[in-house]
């Protein structure tokens, strides 16, 4: 982040073609943990290089907002040209089928949602966006019927009744729900949450941390949480208020589209009220990867700050 910070940001702006070298390179690894890649959870995600663990999706993020705030601020005022849309759309749906097949449904949504955000904010038409939303919409039922593998179906199903399957796929929304009603008021203290340390909670250092958080912090922990976070969006948002070119702009809209919608799935999921996705909670789940880009990302947003003065 210190590093970024002092880096220009223009860089970016000023060498499209370095911005598609970094573009090419994500896509590749992308491709390549399909190949090369440890299967962990049934999922092909990470690279294991000894004792080092890499997930190649959480760079490719970061290109993807680099990618689109590039494009658009070019093209902002012709954005009702349907070729612009198709052509972003390119650059985000490979990514994306990349991702997919890992499989890993919850980054494909945040690429999705990243470029429907950054279009909206744009300027977008809303027949345009409307259109979108139908094929989305065909897509998602195409998928459901011959994409989509079975646990992922029972996923979506065990969400709308958890206990139609309590110790399988309902299991750990059930546990969720059980922890973050334990936690009441003040919580049980650290280390003292019966759900996560006695591993009733699974994947309670990623996934499922808020209700780890929620049971061992109580609604006091989880209040304080939600504040931090929208204090750091708050600022996000006005960086990108004072910036002094579209780029810049745009790159902090992304950036905080990318980071209120992880914090949105992952506490939903954890709540009941989405269904598991898979999204970790940034800054606070356990993971180098996320924390590394999240943290590059915040040094050019700090270097857009700096410059903007």
């Amino acid at each position: 982040m210190m590093v970024l910070a002092f880096l220009d940001y223009r860089i970016f702006r000023n060498h499209p073609f370095f911005l598609l070298v970094l573009y090419i390179i994500s896509v590749l690894l992308l491709a390549g943990v399909l190949i090369f890649g440890k299967q962990v959870r049934g999922a092909m995600s990470w690279f294991h290089l000894g004792p080092i663990n890499f997930e190649p999706v959480e760079l490719a993020k970061l290109i993807i907002i680099l990618i689109l705030a590039e494009y658009f601020s070019l093209r902002h005022i012709e954005l009702y040209r349907i070729r612009h849309i198709i052509i972003s759309g390119i650059y985000m749906i490979i990514p994306v089928a990349l991702v997919f097949f890992q499989p890993d449904l919850g980054s494909a949504m945040v690429l999705v949602f990243l470029w429907l955000g950054v279009m909206i904010i744009a300027g977008i038409k809303l027949r345009q966006l409307i259109i979108l939303f139908l094929i989305g919409a065909i897509i998602f039922v195409i998928a459901w019927f011959i994409v989509l593998k079975p646990y992922q179906k029972q996923r979506i199903i065990s969400f709308i009744n958890p206990y139609l399957d309590p110790r399988g796929s309902g299991y750990h929304r059930i546990q969720s729900e059980i922890a973050i009603g334990a936690g009441q008021l003040w919580g049980r203290g650290l280390g003292h949450g019966s759900q996560s340390q006695l591993n009733f909670l699974p994947d309670r250092y990623t996934d499922f941390i808020f209700a780890s958080v929620a049971e061992e912090m109580g609604f006091v922990g989880v209040i304080l949480i939600l504040v931090f976070y929208f204090l750091l969006f708050f600022r996000i948002i006005k960086i990108a208020l004072i910036a002094t070119n579209n780029f810049a702009r745009l790159f902090c809209v992304g950036a905080g589209i990318v980071l209120i919608f992880q914090v949105a799935v992952n506490i939903g999921m954890n709540l009941g009220a989405l269904p598991i996705a898979g999204i970790s909670l940034p800054f606070v789940s356990y993971g180098g990867s996320n924390l590394l880009i999240n943290f590059i990302t915040l040094g050019i947003i700090q270097s857009i700050t700096v410059r903007s003065k």
